[in-house]
Formats: structure tokens, sequence, C-alpha cells
């Protein structure tokens, strides 16, 4: 259509797009829909049950009629999408093609398919079930989930206002410029393209005249204030507690916080219900309207209007003032009274036909589209006589009047009365059936009838049964008929049975849009630039970077198995820098680490570390690390490399409930730590030390000292988590880097080699030494875990200790063990392969590797407890469903008196 029609187009630019692997072409500012409408597209979809062909319906994003595939995006409004160079556009849910689609056989089945039929059908006989699911999975759901999808871009931004304001129609443009002028800082958001809502499209005069001009003064006075920003396709998903709304632009969600909220989303266009009332060129009068005014496209050539009110009849000036002919329009109400807009109307010749409804649309004989509508006299609600007159069309337009568009308010608690004095009655179901209430989900009225006989009468019970509002239009078009289709069958108002609850996100989000931009922090320890020139292979730990192992990639097994030979045989170093660190000070500092873990720490000696675990309130294993005292007022603890964040905030929380003085702040980021370790490594040490006895009289095992290493203030704590003589050595971070390469220099002469995560991990695994988060789960308990004598006996409190004695006294379901397997001939089972008995699950590998040193394959698995003796042998399920054998060991596997870190 020529301008001004197409308010929203930029016809100087022409843009190119693919449906269906066909050319077409639109204009900047066209949505699919919109672009496909004009070049006489009528077919977007097909629906989700019986496979019907469906086209536009509402024209707003508001119902799944149009939902396309658009390039790897499944689902997505055909009338939301924005029309794009080389657009690639796609129907949904068929199977063969979107014009011949071999499933709608479905709809000449529908007597097989009764409402609610998939709650008892498909599990009888029982053996039948795995074919039947094989079959629903493959025609089951709309679009296609690409997996190969590249990632997209999406970010986030805080706002906030004085007053956000949702709706940018009349209402509420007219409550953000008034909010403006009494000096608030205000947001204006809507959904559309352009503010003005329905005074873009819509006609509330006969002249056609009104709605410009309103539209005109209210977005000038929106425009002209500086205190008030508006945001168009703007959707706000909900509304949440203390006025914190997300909203969602392109892809940035907005977390915006208001100090008062107005909720101007007007209202919905509401459908009339007859047979084949979802046929492509059946559309709601709005949706006709913004095709002719936004876009400059004739719905139709010839059309029918049925009414329940005077917005019908401009509907029908507004089609006559585009070029298509109005063969009549069908008013529902028995005794409409007079009108500017009717006599307008009548003065243009158009017959109107009080008192009827459409009582039938009909199809093409070859095509989807509509043909012409059959219309008969109404002789009570829902009922029309037998006579019935005929009207070839290709449009059939219908006003059913209108609900609130309320989900915002609705989603946070409000409710709403209903009004049915004055309203007309807008169902009129068909012997024939096939007239549908839901379109998302093809509910018909006689499957509504037929739930509420069957006792499903209750308005929450009856959207699950038939499903009626799951879809995605949530119920927006089908709700208030459900609504009124019950109160009939139950003798009860529409006031009574209410509808259904209304559940965010408001409007369907990305998963993208949750998720957020997609990137990982990354954190460097002191010595990374270092690993990288000795060649080393990274990983991420937690958010950190760490060595996996130093060398070639392509003999990456062979140098670990050399790392870990040389921290057994010799001396290696590894960067534990990653380690958290915690600093406790204070006068109940022992008082505080006492409550906070399992073991005993009000007599731990001045210059002794300690093992520390934590278990939260259901007595899980949470974090595990050491605690050096360092005066009878201070304690450094450290913890695991991504658990230290969550201990850092609980350590805060209970001394802000227990009020004890002490002092808690997280020191991770200002240290970096060297493992140097190996039955060489006091020889390398003993050249750099002049002020710390490091022999075995002077620093015992789990000793701490400080003191200076090269020249760098050092803490020295000598642990044994690889199970050798070691020392862990905490320097400021800024010495990080010199204490490696002073290290390095220094033990040249012994043949010092650094060795990665990996190594590290093989030589703990070695000394049965657990990793909480691969070891233990989300409901490992220490009891479990073997961690038992990690428990003080005799402390009458810790966090957790009442979980875990309960779950102490209820005995075990599963114990982690070690197990081993020969080194050669037997394949090596995979960490969360599963540990079965029989046709029983009684437990999963949870670490396991070939250890050089042992010459064999060692692991840790949960097993049922009667299975966890060493000795008894244990089968793991492998890939492929094969089983293997394995003996569980008693722990450690090396080493097993600790001697050599004891040395």
């Amino acid at each position: 259509m020529p301008e001004p029609a197409g308010l929203l187009l930029d016809r100087t630019e022409p843009i190119a797009f693919r449906f269906e692997g066909k050319q077409y072409q639109g204009y900047r500012g066209d949505t699919v829909a919109s672009a496909l409408a004009a070049n006489d597209v009528s077919v977007l979809s097909r629906s989700f049950k019986y496979h019907r062909p469906r086209g536009i319906h509402s024209l707003s994003g508001l119902d799944a009629n149009t939902l396309v595939q658009v390039g790897p995006a499944p689902n997505r409004f055909a009338d939301r999408e924005p029309l794009s160079p080389d657009l690639d556009v796609m129907g949904q849910n068929y199977w063969g093609t979107l014009r011949h689609d071999r499933l709608a056989v479905f709809g000449l089945l529908h007597r097989f398919f009764p409402v609610g039929f998939y709650y008892k059908a498909f599990y009888k006989p029982r053996w039948t079930w795995p074919l039947w699911a094989k079959m629903i999975r493959r025609i089951a759901g709309l679009g296609t989930v690409d997996t190969n999808t590249p990632h997209g871009y999406f970010d986030k931004q805080y706002l906030f206002c004085d007053v956000l304001v949702v709706g940018g129609g009349a209402a509420g443009l007219a409550a953000a410029a008034q909010a403006a002028a009494a000096g608030a800082d205000v947001v204006l958001v809507d959904e559309n393209a352009a503010l003005g809502g329905g005074l873009l499209y819509g006609r509330p005069d006969a002249g056609g005249i009104r709605a410009e001009e309103e539209r005109a003064r209210l977005v000038g006075a929106v425009e002209g204030s500086d205190r008030i920003s508006a945001m168009t396709e703007t959707a706000c998903l909900g509304w949440y507690a203390d006025n914190w709304l997300p909203l969602v632009r392109g892809n940035r969600l907005y977390k915006l916080r208001a100090k008062t909220l107005v909720v101007a989303t007007g209202s919905l266009e509401q459908p009339l219900v007859f047979r084949n009332n979802d046929l492509p060129g059946v559309m709601l009068s709005g949706a006709a309207q913004r095709l002719i005014k936004l876009y400059g496209v004739k719905p139709g050539r010839r059309a029918v209007v049925a009414t329940v009110n005077d917005e019908g009849y401009g509907a029908a000036l507004d089609l006559l003032d585009a070029g298509v002919e109005v063969a009549a329009v069908v008013d529902l109400r028995m005794d409409a009274q007079r009108s500017a807009l009717g006599d307008t109307l009548a003065a243009r010749r158009v017959p109107v036909h009080a008192g009827a409804a459409p009582w039938e649309a009909v199809p093409q004989r070859k095509g989807p589209r509509l043909a012409r509508v059959r219309v008969a006299r109404i002789e009570a609600d829902g009922v029309c006589a037998p006579s019935v007159d005929s009207f070839t069309c290709d449009l059939l337009v219908v006003c059913g009047g209108h609900a609130p568009a309320a989900a915002l308010l609705r989603q946070a608690g409000a409710t709403f009365a209903h009004d049915s004095t004055s309203a007309v009655w807008p169902i009129f179901p068909h012997p024939d059936h096939k007239a549908f209430v839901d379109l998302d989900e093809d509910v018909q009225v006689h499957d509504l009838e037929d739930a509420i006989a069957e006792g499903y009468d209750h308005v929450e019970l009856l959207k699950r049964f038939t499903t009626n509002g799951m879809g995605p239009s949530q119920g927006r078009h089908s709700s208030l008929n459900a609504a009124r289709v019950l109160a009939r069958a139950t003798a009860r108002s529409v006031d009574e049975t209410g509808v259904t609850t209304m559940r965010q996100p408001i409007v369907p989000v990305t998963m993208g849009h949750l998720a957020g931009r997609s990137f990982e922090p990354v954190r460097y320890t002191a010595m990374h630039f270092r690993h990288l020139e000795a060649g080393a292979t990274m990983m991420p730990a937690g958010l950190w970077l760490r060595p996996e192992f130093y060398g070639d990639k392509a003999r990456r097994q062979a140098l670990i198995r050399e790392e870990t030979k040389n921290v057994r045989d010799n001396v290696g170093i590894v960067d534990v820098s990653t380690l958290g660190g915690l600093d406790v000070r204070g006068p109940d500092a022992a008082e505080f680490m006492n409550r906070m873990y399992t073991f005993a720490y009000l007599k731990q000696p001045v210059g002794r570390s300690r093992y520390v675990l934590m278990t939260d309130l259901s007595g899980v294993v949470v974090d595990d690390g050491v605690a050096c005292r360092l005066h009878e007022d201070h304690f450094y603890v450290t913890a695991t490399t991504s658990g230290v964040d969550n201990v850092y905030r609980e350590m805060l929380w209970y001394n802000a409930q227990w009020r004890l003085k002490v002092d808690v702040t997280n020191v991770t980021a200002a240290f970096a730590g060297v493992n140097i370790a190996g039955p060489n490594c006091r020889a390398v040490l003993e050249t750099l030390c002049d002020d710390v006895d490091i022999s075995p009289e002077g620093f015992p095992y789990m000793g701490v000292r400080e003191g200076h290493v090269a020249g760098i203030p050092a803490l020295f704590l000598r642990v044994g988590f690889v199970g050798e003589l070691g020392y862990e050595l905490h320097v400021p971070a800024s010495q990080g880097e010199a204490l490696w390469d002073a290290l390095l220099d220094a033990g040249k002469e012994h043949g010092i080699r650094p060795f990665g995560v990996e190594a590290q991990r093989l030589l703990r695994l070695e000394k049965g030494h657990i990793i909480i988060g691969q070891d233990t789960d989300g409901l490992t308990t220490p009891h479990e875990a073997d961690m038992a004598w990690a428990l003080a006996k005799k402390k009458p409190f810790h966090v957790g200790i009442r979980s875990v004695r309960m779950q102490a006294a209820k005995g075990l379901t599963r114990k982690l063990v070690g197990f081993e397997m020969p080194g050669v001939g037997v394949e090596q089972p995979k960490e969360c392969h599963l540990v079965i008995r029989g046709r029983e699950i009684t437990g999963r590998v949870t670490s396991v590797a070939y250890s050089p040193n042992l010459d064999k394959v060692i692991g840790l698995a949960y097993v049922a407890p009667d299975q966890s003796e060493p000795g008894q042998s244990i089968e793991i399920r492998v890939d492929g469903g094969r089983m293997v054998n394995a003996t569980v060991a008693k722990l450690p596997f090396f080493d097993p008196d600790g001697a050599r870190q004891e040395l």
C-alpha cells in the first residue's frame, strides 16, 4: 500500500530474505510476518497437536501461530522478528513441507486423541513404551535446536529510577509525562517498535483523526522531557520484591530498581470461538489494523467483520480505506446502540447483520486459506439458528472484546473482578467440532466440556488436564473463554470461576538472556608467565589458570608420569598460589575455628598446623585445608581453590551471628605459594634458608615456621599432600616469581623439575587424599568419605555437628574406598563410571589413574557398605556397557606408614 500507510517502514531500504527456501522482499521496519503478508504468504507454521495450517492471528507476538525458525534460532515470533538482510526463515512443526505436512493426518484421527489422552495412553502394555517414546520424541516439539550454534553476545545493565512506567500507550504516556512534570526521574518501557499503543493503529472516531492527534500530543510531551528515558522494543519479564523488574531489550538484560511502578499495559483483544476459527485469514481486528497502518499491507481482498462492540466498525472502516471490500459486518449484539462509527459505515453501504455470529469458517478446496464464512442468527448464548448466510471472503476480522493485559499484576498476586453484565457471549460450539479455544494447544470447546465432565472442574485442574493456556501465549487469548465454558458447565459466574495463575517470565526469554554474557573471568598466579615459558599447557582451576603439565602436548601422558616419578625419586615444585588463604585474628580466634571446623583447635600449639574439615548445617562436607597457628590469637587457614569464597562468606555470616571477638580476612590474592616436594627438597631449601631450621628435629611434620627463602619473607608449612617430604612456602604475591626462579636455580644440581596439576592429583591419589568436589558431592558426609578421624569426639559443637551425628546413627548407604586393577590388559574406568552389583547401581568412580610408581590402576569409588572391606571384588561398568573387575584396597596405596613425608 502507498504512504501514509506503513508508519514503521523505511521504503528507501528494501530487504531481501528467504522463507522456506524461496526469496522474498520487504522493507526496513518490517517484521518477518508483515513482509510475508505483503508477499501474500498466509501460512507461517503448523499447529502443535493436529498440525493445522496457521497464519497471522494477533500480529503482536502473543500467540504461537507465528512461531518460526530463524537460522539456528527456533521458536521466534515472526510478528516480533525484525526483517534483516539475508534472513533465512523456515516454518515449524511439520513433516514434509509446510504446505503438505504428512502429520496433518492427526487432524483426521482426532477421535483417537481425546482430551487428556497422553495421561491414559502409551504405558500399557509396558513393553510398548520404548516404541512409543521413540515416535513421540521424533514428532514432539516445535523448532529444531542446533547444538553447534555459536554463542551469541549477551550482557546486563543496572538501572534505577523514581518511577517505572510499563506500557507506552495513551495511559502510559500520560502517566510518564505527569510524573516527570512532578520532578520524578522516569523510565518508560514498551515492547513495540514505536510509542503510542492502540493510538498507532486504532480508530476510536469515525474520521480516524483523533488517535493521530492524541498520539502526537502525548509522544511529544514524553520526548520533550529530559526526565523521561523511553525504551521501545523492551519487554518487562516480571515484578519482584522491592520493585525489582527485569527488562529485555535486544541482547541486554536490564536489572531495574524503581521507587514506584505504574502498570499501563492496557488490554488484550479476545477471539471469537466457532468452527475453523483458526484458519489462515481469520485474525483479530487489531492484527488487520496493524498490517494496514504500521506495515502498509492489505490483509485481504474481501472481508467479513465479526464484532461484539463498536471497535469492529472502526476496523471495517479501516479496511474500506485500505481498498478492501467489506462484504458484511456481523454484530453479535442483540441491541447495539447507534454510534458515529456505525453511521459512517452505513453511509458507505456496508450491510450489518445484528444478533448474528460466525458459525463456520470454510477453507479453500485446494488450499489452507479462508474461502467463505457461514453466518447464523443467534437464538441464545452459544446457540445459533439452523439457517445460515454464506459470504465469500478471504479475510475474517474478529473482535471479541478485551481482557486486561494484567500478566505483570497477576504474577505479583493481584486479583481482578469480572463484570459480565454487558458482555456478549462469544463461544459457538459446532456439532462437527474444530471450535478452538486455545490455538497454541489445539484445545477445542468439546475438549474442555469433556474434561469438566470427568471431574476437572477447577480452573487450575482444567488447565493442566487439557493444556489450555500452557502454550507460548500463556492463556492470553484462551483463559477467559475457558473460564466462560467452565462457569457455564458448573452453573457459576466467571468471577467465581476465576482464571489461572500467571507465571514469570511474562514473555518468552532466551537462555542467553538468563545466562548473561558468555565469558569466564581468569586469574593468573604470580608465576603464570614462567609456566608459559616452560611450555606448560594451562587448565582452569576455579577462576585461576594452572599448569596441567609441562612439555609437548603429544607426549601428555608420558610427561605426567615423568613429573610424578621425579617427585617420588628426586625433587619437584608446583605452583599452589591458587589455594585459598584466610587470616583469622582476635582473642576468640581459636574458639571461632573450633566452631567452624570439625576437628579440635582450642589447644592447637603455636607453630603447628592441623587438618581442617568443614561441613554445612546438613552435615555435608564442603571444604578442607590446614589451619596454621601463628600466635595464640592468630590462625592462617588454607581452603580449596574453588571453595574459598564460599568459606569466607560462611565465616563472615557466622561471625555476625556469634559476635565473637575475631576478624576474618580473605588474603588469597595477597600470597603466592610453592610446594617443593621430594626426597631431595630439604637439600635444595638448605641452600636458600639461613634463619629457619629445616632439619627433621627443628621442623617436624605439620610444623609451621616464619622466616626467609632467598631473602624473601615466607611462611613455611611442612605438609604432605603428595605424600613426600615437602614444604609449602607462602610469600607475598609480588615475590612469587622471584621465589620460583630461586628454587629452580638452587635445585639444578638435584634435577629439580616443575610439575603440574595432573601429576599433583596422581601423587595425592597414591596417598588416598580426597579432593573436595571431586571425591565428594553435594550429599557426602564425613563418615561416607571415610573422614570420621577428622571429627573431634568430645567437642560439643561445630557447624553441622547435629546432622553429622544423626546421619552416622542412621548408618551408611555408601562409602568411599580405594580400588586397584592391573596396569595392563584391563580397560581403565573413567571418573563417574558406575559400580554395579547385579542390576543395582551401588556407587561410582570419583578418581582413577594409572600409577607409574605402583604399576597398576588405582582409584577411589563409592560402593555399598558391604562392599567396602579390602580384598573384596567390585564390578565397574565402562564405556560400551562392558564390565571390568577391581579389588577394594586399603588406603593409602603408597607408603602406607607415611615414613617418606616424615623424613
